[in-house]
């Protein structure tokens, strides 16, 4: 069974590179009979590619699949065989590393579409595949182009407005899931993984290969590989550390109801029922005095030693500045567990 399959539709630059792809219905795991299908209009032998098509190959492609009762994807092809833009079929047999922008594209459509989850794709490599272009009004431009494209623009009266300069762009020109708010569609990169009732505000930001696992309100920043659990408030301003920031190959997350204050920040992966107070960061290497239930001391620790634990709250005391930590349980009993094996 093969990995995935998408019909795209894209930019390229004068040289005929690939820019960018958006692929409208990306799939997963497809049926076999639409890579049967795939393999006689496109000679397609296997393995991982993306195949530059011909309006009269998609028109060979659509008929073959609506043979097929693919119907959505038959279509998909009849349009885009009509298409002024230069369109790719792209088929991937395994997850393996990407070799090619299309490639990319459709692997994180896959995750922004939800068909697959954040650490869940072969991801690695994809920075040197991904161009720096401009994001403008009028779409994708190569950086080298722009110049000449911004003097045509206004030698026809119009301004060509570059809304970034970038390897990523905005998910919502590509994908917009079901049941979500966000306030700046600028603030969440194609790649992220956007649960069902999450709402991003206007400080927010999702970066790619990361997200929420469903109804959370996002007001800070979920870096790339951090995953939120259901119903967790990241408050204003507040970080999360993630590998392409600091963290190394530590996979940081944030367990159900948790409550991550403003201007806050971790280094660890919470477990569920966290709160971390506002202003304070941890990180692994952060020295935190558990508390018992009559706060009294029980023991200092490096931070990393209550990765995963719920029931947690993280505080600094405003008379020390020590960093303390209290459990809904006993943190005597929590002592016990973490050095069991001691």
């Amino acid at each position: 069974m093969s990995f995935a399959f998408g019909i795209g539709i894209g930019t390229q630059n004068n040289q005929g590179e690939w820019l960018e792809v958006f692929y409208q219905q990306p799939v997963i795991t497809p049926d076999n009979g639409l890579i049967e299908v795939a393999q006689n209009v496109l000679d397609y032998q296997g393995g991982n590619q993306a195949v530059s098509v011909t309006p009269d190959q998609l028109k060979a492609l659509s008929d073959g699949l609506r043979q097929l009762g693919q119907m959505e994807q038959s279509a998909l092809a009849g349009k885009a065989a009509e298409s002024r833009r230069p369109v790719v079929v792209t088929l991937l047999d395994t997850d393996d590393t990407a070799s090619s922008t299309p490639e990319v594209y459709l692997k994180l459509h896959l995750i922004s579409s939800r068909q697959a989850r954040p650490h869940e794709l072969k991801l690695d490599g994809i920075f040197g595949l991904l161009p720096n272009l401009a994001w403008t009004s009028e779409g994708a431009i190569d950086l080298n182009e722009l110049p000449e494209r911004q003097l045509k623009a206004r030698l026809e009266g119009r301004t060509l407005e570059v809304k970034s300069v970038d390897k990523f762009p905005q998910m919502t020109d590509y994908v917009v899931p079901k049941g979500v708010r966000i306030a700046d569609t600028a603030r969440v990169r194609l790649g992220a993984y956007v649960g069902e009732g999450t709402t991003v505000m206007h400080e927010g930001f999702i970066n790619f290969n990361a997200g929420t696992e469903g109804t959370s309100m996002i007001e800070g920043r979920i870096s790339a590989g951090v995953m939120i659990g259901q119903g967790s408030d990241l408050g204003g301003g507040c970080s999360t550390m993630g590998t392409l920031s600091g963290g190394g190959n530590i996979i940081i997350s944030v367990g159900e109801n948790c409550l991550i204050g403003a201007n806050a920040g971790i280094g660890i992966p919470l477990g569920d029922r966290c709160k971390v107070e506002a202003g304070l960061y941890i990180t692994a290497g952060t020295k935190v005095a558990l508390l018992d239930d009559n706060n009294e001391l029980v023991e200092v620790i490096k931070a990393r030693d209550l990765a995963n634990k719920p029931d947690l709250l993280f505080r600094r005391n405003s008379q020390t500045g020590a960093v303390e930590c209290k459990t809904n349980k006993s943190a005597i009993e929590l002592n016990e567990e973490l050095h069991a094996n001691n």
